[in-house]
Order: C-alpha cells, then sequence, then structure tokens
C-alpha cells in the first residue's frame, strides 16, 4: 500500500511503499537532509520533526527527550506506516543566514507497462509429463516393450506424431521400470525444438509423478549466477536464489578468464567452478520448497558468449583475437547431468544463442522477453555491465554491439568501490551550499564503500554543486575540509572515519572520476556508432529499455548528468529488471514463446566497435562529464554553474 510524504518547507509530495525509510524516501524526492553515516543512526545528523502523521522510529540515543516530544525523529531510524507531513530544519551559517537546498528533480527508471513489453504466456513449457496406463504382455500380444510404451503415448493423444528418444539408458531401465511399476508409467516427453518436429521422450518414472513438475531458469553472469524454479504445473515461481560466480576467482572480467582458460587445467578448472554454482544454487532452490534435485525436468539458461563456452568446456581462446569467432552461436540441447549439473539424470539443458564473440545469450534472452523482434517502434536495449552490451532495432531488423565499459559500474577501479552489498553507498546528495554530503547505504548501516549506483550519483551530485569541472577535476577554489589532497590526487571525503564501518575515511578521487568517464563514455560512443551506422540518432527512438538488476538503483536525471544516458524524453525510458532471467522464465512456462527465440537471433546483425574508427571518435568526445558537445545535453547544460 503507497503512503503519501510532503516535505517541508519545499512543499514537495511523493508516494512510497508502506514501511519506506522516510530518509531513503526523503532521498528519492530529491530532498536534502544531511547524513553521514549512511543511515546506521550515529551521527545524529537527519533530525526532522514530523508534523503530521506517525512513523515506527527505533529508539535513538542523539535525540534529546524533549526534542523527541516535540516530534523529532531521526530519518534514517524511520519507517513510513502512514501519510505524513515532514519538516526538514534549514540549516543556518556561523552569521545564521539561512542554507537552504533547493529540492532536485529525481526520477527511477520506470517499470510501468511491463505486460506491454513482455505480453502474455501460457503454461505450456517444452517439457510435460505424461502418465500412462500399458497392456501387460501376452503371448497374444508380446510386442517388444518400446513399441508396447509407443502405443500407449499414441492412445493418449491420437493426433500427435510418433515421439522419438535419443539414449540408450533409456532402453536399458526401461523393461525394469515397466514390471515393477506394474505397467504404470510417467513419461517424461520433450516437445520438439520446431513446431515440426516430433516429441521425444527422455525418461520413464514408476507410477504418477505428474504432480512433480519443475522447471529452472538460470542466468549465469560474469558475477553473479541467479536461479528461478518454477512449478511447469502451475506456472508458478517457487523458489529463488543466487551466488558468486566462483570463477571470480580466477578473474573478474571475461577476458581474465579468457587468458586463464588457457593455463593447464585452466579450462577444466573453470567449467567445475561454474558447475559447482549451479549447484549451489539448485541446492538452495530445492531446500526451500523441500524437493530432490531430481525433480527438476528442464534448465533453461542464458548467459554471454563466454560464459556459456566455459559452461560446456568449450575454448574461448579465438573468442579474444580478431576477428574474435566462437566455436558455435546455437548450443547443443545438452544433458545437464553430463556436465555434472545435479537434476533428474535425463534433464536437457537448454542454452540460449550467442550472436557473437560479445553478444551472448543473455541478451538474446532479453530481447526475446521484451518482444523487439514483434514491435514496430524503434528500440534502444542497453544492459550495462563489465561488458555493456547495445541492440537497436524492431520488428523489421536488429543491429547489436558489445563496448568494453570495464567494472568500474560494479565498483572495480574506483578506490573504495565495491559491489552492491551491505554498508555500500548507494544514493547521495550534497548541500550545494555547505557542501556536506546525505549519504544513504545499503542496510542503512555504516559506509564501507561505494557500488555502481552510488558512484553514479555522487559524481553527478558534485558537478551540479561545481565542486568538480566537466573534465572531473576538482575546483581548486573551494576551501571545505571535506576536499583535501590525497595519495591518490584530490579527493572529496565522503565519510569520516568515525562515521564509516572499517574506521577509515571513505574518499572519491579524481582517478575514480576518470575511469568512470572511460565507462561511461564507452557505452555513450557506443549507443552513438549503433544508431549512425543504420542512419539514424536519439531523435528516431521510440524507446529505450534498461536491462539488469543495475537499473533499478541508479536515478534517471543522475545518469543523464553523467552522459550515461541520452538527455531525450523521460517518458521514452523503461526498465525491464533481469531480462535475461525474464526470458529464461518465459521460455521454461511457454513453449511456444520458446520457439521464437529463433526469430530474435534470425533479426539480429553484429557490429565490432573495436574496429571502428567511428566508436574511437565518437568515445574521446564522451570523455567529459556529460560531454564534449552540450548541445547533445540541454537540460545538463541548463543545470550546470555557469
Amino acid at each position: 500500500m503507497k503512503k503519501s510524504v510532503t516535505f517541508l518547507p519545499d512543499n514537495v509530495t511523493i508516494e512510497v511503499d508502506n514501511g519506506e525509510n522516510l530518509l531513503s524516501a526523503a532521498a528519492k524526492a530529491g530532498i536534502y537532509i544531511q547524513a553521514s553515516c549512511g543511515g546506521d543512526g550515529v551521527c545524529g545528523k537527519c533530525k526532522v520533526k514530523i508534523e503530521q502523521g506517525e512513523v515506527a522510529a527505533n529508539k535513538a540515543m542523539q535525540l534529546k527527550a524533549d526534542e523527541h516530544a516535540a516530534g523529532f525523529r531521526l530519518a534514517c531510524q524511520s519507517s513510513i506506516i502512514e501519510d505524513l507531513v515532514v519538516s526538514i530544519p534549514v540549516a543556518t551559517s556561523k552569521d545564521g543566514k539561512a542554507l537552504k537546498a533547493k529540492p532536485k528533480t529525481t526520477r527511477a527508471i520506470s517499470a510501468r507497462s511491463l505486460d506491454h513489453l513482455i505480453g502474455t504466456w501460457q503454461v505450456a513449457p517444452p517439457v510435460e509429463k505424461r502418465f500412462l496406463t500399458l497392456d501387460p504382455p501376452t503371448l497374444e500380444d508380446n510386442v517388444p516393450d518400446l513399441q508396447r510404451l509407443m502405443r500407449a503415448i499414441k492412445k493418449k493423444c491420437h493426433d500427435c506424431s510418433e515421439p522419438t528418444y535419443d539414449h540408450p539408458e533409456l532402453l536399458m531401465e526401461l523393461p525394469f521400470t515397466l514390471r515393477e511399476a506394474d505397467w504404470q508409467v510417467t513419461a517424461i516427453m520433450l516437445r520438439g525444438k520446431r513446431a515440426e518436429e516430433p516429441d521425444r521422450i527422455i525418461a520413464i518414472e514408476p507410477g504418477d509423478t505428474t504432480g512433480n513438475l519443475y522447471g529452472l531458469a538460470v542466468d549465469i553472469g560474469t558475477t553473479t549466477v541467479c536461479g528461478v524454479l518454477i512449478d511447469l504445473n502451475s506456472g508458478e515461481v517457487i523458489a529463488e536464489a543466487s551466488a558468486y560466480n566462483d570463477q571470480i576467482g580466477c578473474g573478474e572480467d571475461v577476458i581474465s578468464r579468457i587468458i586463464y582458460s588457457q593455463r593447464p587445467g585452466g579450462l577444466k578448472a573453470l567449467q567445475e567452478k561454474v558447475v559447482r554454482t549451479i549447484n549451489t544454487v539448485i541446492e538452495t532452490v530445492c531446500k526451500k520448497v523441500i524437493i530432490s534435485p531430481s525433480n527438476i525436468s528442464y534448465i533453461m539458461a542464458a548467459g554471454n558468449t563466454i560464459m556459456s563456452h566455459l559452461l560446456l568446456g568449450l575454448n574461448p581462446k579465438f573468442l579474444r583475437e580478431s576477428p574474435y569467432v566462437p566455436t558455435c552461436s546455437h548450443f547443443p540441447l545438452t544433458r545437464a547431468a553430463a556436465l555434472g549439473i545435479h537434476a533428474h539424470p535425463s534433464v536437457r539443458l537448454f542454452l540460449y544463442p550467442a550472436v557473437a564473440s560479445y553478444v551472448g545469450g543473455d541478451i538474446i534472452s532479453g530481447v526475446h522477453a521484451c518482444q523487439m523482434y514483434k514491435s514496430p517502434e524503434l528500440t534502444l536495449f542497453i544492459d550495462i555491465g563489465t561488458n555493456g552490451e547495445i541492440v537497436v532495432g524492431n520488428e523489421e531488423w536488429m543491429v547489436c554491439a558489445a563496448c568494453s565499459a570495464g567494472p568500474a559500474f560494479e565498483g572495480g577501479g574506483i578506490r573504495h568501490g565495491m559491489r552492491a552489498n551491505a554498508g555500500a553507498i548507494e544514493n547521495f546528495h550534497i548541500h550545494p551550499e555547505t557542501l556536506e554530503p546525505m549519504i544513504i547505504t545499503i542496510d542503512r548501516i555504516k559506509p564501507c564503500g561505494i557500488c555502481g549506483s552510488g558512484l553514479i550519483a555522487i559524481v553527478a551530485e558534485l558537478l551540479e554543486a561545481g565542486v568538480i569541472d566537466q573534465q572531473g577535476k576538482f575546483n581548486r577554489s573551494l576551501d571545505h575540509p571535506r576536499i583535501r589532497e590525497g595519495i591518490d590526487g584530490y579527493e572529496y571525503v565522503l565519510a569520516w572515519a568515525k562515521d564509516t564501518l572499517m574506521g577509515e575515511d571513505i574518499a572519491i578521487t579524481e582517478v575514480d572520476f576518470d575511469n568512470l568517464t572511460r565507462a561511461k563514455g564507452a557505452m555513450y560512443a557506443g549507443y552513438v556508432t549503433l544508431l549512425e551506422s543504420v542512419g539514424m540518432t536519439f531523435a528516431d527512438l521510440d524507446r529505450v529499455i534498461m536491462a539488469g538488476n543495475f537499473g533499478a538503483y541508479i536515478d534517471l536525471e543522475q545518469a543523464i548528468c553523467i552522459g550515461l544516458l541520452p538527455d531525450i524524453d523521460r517518458d521514452k525510458f523503461y526498465y525491464l529488471g533481469n531480462a535475461s532471467m525474464l526470458g529464461c522464465q518465459i521460455s521454461l512456462t511457454d513453449h511456444v514463446r520458446f520457439r521464437e527465440r529463433m526469430m530474435v537471433s534470425s533479426l539480429i546483425t553484429n557490429l565490432e566497435l573495436s574496429e571502428s574508427a567511428q566508436f574511437m571518435n565518437h568515445y574521446m568526445a564522451s570523455l567529459f562529464l556529460p560531454h564534449t558537445d552540450m548541445a547533445l545535453f540541454p537540460t545538463v547544460r541548463d543545470k550546470l554553474p555557469r
């Protein structure tokens, strides 16, 4: 249920979910409240007065009894449980002058109209179970067991083609299973990958097991492997889990892992590590609903091209060398057990096809999920990460590219960078006159680093406040204790040691700005180059779809301010979430939508940016905040100090 919060004296109103933290709500509304401990409740600086309504607040030692009685609360320790009117105390200078911070426009990337984007799907999975009662053999009817099984299947479905089978183990077990089950068995049937293909028998189970039909959707990420367990009889998601990819110890990015795979035993080690991670996810989801991994009847997976190669044990050596050729783009339907994955011995693992060396099945799955291939609207599909992937097109054509943005968006290359874990600074505002920070961390504990969304917020706020210039250099004329010269040059102290989890200052440096600028510059140059390759500009776009978990946490205005996203109509932006996982879920649930995946891969053409002179030109032009050509960012130009 939504609650309304009005912040005074600016009279800004925002609607938030019941139970939302008040400090987080203020940040989302663009309201500055000084807070330096990340929301841990120890600095005592985020005092606000509740004028109307009530909050659920933890007892705060920093509030005196008379302050509490007067309605003051610490915003970071207050949960919104009803409609509120909240007064924000105005900071004053030494001479008593009010130092007012104007509210800022903030905007989360909309997840609106997802039904319009992803459409509907039926519960008709690519694998099904059929309970069969066979006539026992007699001297008059002593046809082979396999023929008897086929006859029973045909009897259940008169219009179906005769099914096939593809492994001798089925025949080895069949006569014993039939007799031990008294001729009552369940056949696990795999639908043909194309409508004209017959179904395939992949296993026979004793008795009626039709009530236990489960599938697993898996997103094999470079950093994280996510799994969703689905009841394929109802289409309901019944458990979810994720785990860090064990391959991280062999390199944080795909290039490092390709290099590692060329060591003696390296390829085998990488395959074993990702299989072990998938098994961890399987065990976790199965424990949640108390089923055995052997109850999983199908696995639908997607990953980038390198992750897919490593899972199957294919050598990725030539993916890194020009002309960047993968071993294959359409991966074979594989028996999961043969890879060491814990599931039913006959379970098949399907990997979404890749397009090119650095545009993989995860992007195909995402484009498949949002149905770009069916829409006349010209769409820019973006998945921001270490390996940024971009698709432009509609139902008639699509062009894709990958650009190496580097690990900055995941905290890599940033002095106090970290992944989006507890204690990471995820949102930031700065008072334009006092230059004091408002810091919000994940789980609202003392800060211990900066994650990707926090990095974008920090750079955008410092730029708008005039603390840094468009080259990412500090304004040396500012005399402020938080702006100082450190071991890596000038820096801004986000949190003093006494307010941090590890007892040392957390700062953002000019080196950090350089790394972020290169990362966002690569992404923006990729958009422009891809659009130019088809004779278009941002003005031609009907919509921009952001994919990946990262997009859920970045503020649209801040992302545009630093030049990560184009300065166009904000209503054109959509957020899809983990599109790779969503595509796997849809395909796992509806075999008709699953078969449409071939339309996606056949429509997409890859553009190799590493060989494009235009890309390098656009990249160099993008190494500014937000860009060297401010005509491309008119709304940002109007906000920046003159």
